[in-house]
Formats: C-alpha cells, sequence, structure tokens
C-alpha cells in the first residue's frame, strides 16, 4: 500500500488539475470585492476543509514539505500552506480585476534590470513557483518599454486561465506555451533578448517531457530534480541570468532580483558540473526566500521523487 501511495505521489506535477483547487474561487472572489479581505477569508477555510479532505496527495506533499521547513503543524499546518495558495489565488483575480494595490509592492534589486531595458538589452529570469508571479507581468503592462515574456505549461489550468482573461483580456498577452525547447522557439526567444525584451521561465519543475533534462542539487536537506533548460537557454542566448522571487511582506508584497550570472558559459569537457553548479546556485537562493516565506512556496506533489535521469543526458 505504501508503495502504491508512494507511486502516485510521484506523478508529474503537470498532470495535477490544478483549476479543481479554484473551483469556487469566483464565488470567493465576489465574496472578496462586495465585502472585504476579511470575509473571504471566513468563507475561505469550509473550501480548504474539502479540498484537504479530498486530495490526499497533494495533503501529504504538503505535510511533508512543511515539515522540510520547520512548519509541521498536522492538519492546521496544511490548511494554512492551502491558505496562503487561496490567497495568492484571489490576488492574481484582484490584480487583473483591476482592485489590486500596486503601491504595496516593493522593488528590490530591478534598478539593473530597468537600466538594461532603458539600454535595449533583455535578460533571463529564472523564478520558482513561489508567491505570486504575476506581479512581474503586471509590472511590465505598467511600466512603458519593459516587455515581459513568461514561459509556462498552463494546460492542466485551463478553466483558471479562461476567468482570468474574462477578468483582462491582457492576462494571457505575454505568456508563450512551451513543453520543449526547440530551435524554432530559441530562434524566437533570442529575438526578444536582442530587442531588449525580458524572458522568464521556471526553475523549479522539472520540463513536460519523455526524457526530462535534470541535474540533482541540495534543497531543503535532500537532493532533488532541477531542470537545466533555465542554463542551457541562458548559455545559448548569450544574456544575464536573473533570478527573481516575489512573495508577501507584511501588508504587500515584495520583488526580489538577483544576479546569478552575467554570462552562462557550458564548456564541453565540463558541462555536467558546470550545469550542476548553476542548480545548485539557484536552489540555494531559492530555499533562502522559501525559508523566508514557508508558506508562500506552492509545489504541491513529491518534489524530491528523482526521475531516472541519466547525468549524461543532461550535460549533452
Amino acid at each position: 500500500m505504501a508503495q502504491v501511495r508512494q507511486a502516485a505521489d510521484a506523478r508529474h506535477w503537470a498532470s495535477i488539475n490544478e483549476a479543481s483547487f479554484v473551483a469556487g474561487m469566483r464565488f470567493l472572489f465576489w465574496v472578496c470585492r462586495v465585502f472585504g479581505r476579511w470575509p473571504f477569508r471566513v468563507v475561505l477555510y469550509p473550501v480548504l476543509l474539502w479540498y484537504v479532505a479530498t486530495q490526499p496527495r497533494a495533503r501529504r506533499a504538503s505535510h511533508r514539505y512543511l515539515a522540510r521547513v520547520g512548519r509541521s503543524d498536522g492538519v492546521t499546518g496544511v490548511l494554512r500552506h492551502f491558505g496562503a495558495f487561496a490567497e495568492a489565488i484571489l490576488d492574481k483575480m484582484l490584480l487583473w480585476g483591476g482592485l489590486f494595490d500596486f503601491d504595496r509592492v516593493g522593488l528590490h534589486g530591478a534598478a539593473p534590470l530597468l537600466e538594461m531595458a532603458r539600454r535595449g538589452e533583455g535578460a533571463l529570469l529564472v523564478c520558482a513557483h513561489l508567491g505570486n508571479l504575476d506581479l512581474c507581468r503586471a509590472l511590465s503592462l505598467r511600466t512603458p518599454g519593459l516587455k515581459v515574456t513568461v514561459l509556462v505549461h498552463t494546460r492542466h489550468a485551463q478553466a483558471f486561465n479562461a476567468m482570468l482573461a474574462r477578468l483582462d483580456p491582457r492576462s494571457q498577452l505575454n505568456l508563450m506555451q512551451v513543453t520543449d525547447m526547440g530551435p524554432a522557439m530559441a530562434m524566437q526567444l533570442a529575438e526578444r533578448i536582442a530587442r531588449g525584451e525580458f524572458v522568464v521561465i521556471a526553475g523549479d519543475r522539472v520540463p513536460v517531457a519523455d526524457n526530462p533534462r535534470t541535474v540533482r542539487a541540495p534543497f531543503l536537506g535532500a537532493d532533488a530534480a532541477f531542470p537545466v533548460g533555465p542554463y542551457v537557454m541562458a548559455a545559448t542566448l548569450g544574456c544575464p541570468m536573473y533570478a527573481m522571487f516575489a512573495t508577501r511582506e507584511g501588508n504587500g508584497h515584495a520583488v526580489h532580483f538577483e544576479l546569478l550570472r552575467e554570462a552562462v558559459t557550458l564548456p564541453r569537457r565540463s558541462r555536467e558540473q558546470a550545469l550542476a553548479e548553476l542548480a545548485s546556485q539557484y536552489a540555494a537562493r531559492l530555499e533562502h526566500h522559501v525559508r523566508r516565506a514557508p508558506l508562500e512556496w506552492f509545489n504541491f506533489y513529491d518534489f524530491w521523487h528523482l526521475p531516472d535521469t541519466d547525468p549524461h543526458d543532461a550535460a549533452q
């Protein structure tokens, strides 16, 4: 029985229908819009109780993760974790519904990127499923000359993205669906970088592919699989690579930008080692921000399950 449960928990993240979690979010959004945030939270927790009770896989994943960050409070901790996820979803809806207070968003380390945009130079931003990634997209729409393209795989959450599109069609404008990085897409991204645009890619989820190219890196006390795509892409595009983390701070939000490398080089003879070093550097920064906001990391699956990966394949 334990082996069956473990196998189920190890399913790829893309097979999880995250839209099922937001089935009642349209009603909750209405509650928040009409009555405010606290009434929203009062109505929210019965929904969370139902979801946690009916989603054992996500519940176990949350519990194991919280134990790693020292926040293991049983069902209470899991409810708070899912509550933070619901708050992030609400913020996305408020953001694209025109009800979000951007004055409460603090930018940290953004000056070099804004200067690059002014000079017409682009960069690769490696993000994480931490906090509210949509902040960077919305800020780009509010900042003249700043253009951002986010590489996503959202086919498992079509209902939720359709809901955002009804709130504001612009929510879909700067998304690019991607399952694997082919030559044609690499050329498109290179053209965007050359025009001074910024490309955002997740650094904390295994690619949607039959043979995902990953490397292992220490993260929260154990090795986990991290994609090599961001580092291969940065080397191919010949641009600087930054990490980006967006989390809550008090009654507002903070978006942190951190330079990872001015330029990424992958020597043929030590390519595997270089990729592992880059992934470990990113994982260390991710761990730093996850520990600062432990309830805001939203990967509700067995993140530490190591897929069958040939290390030489990752070095190709």
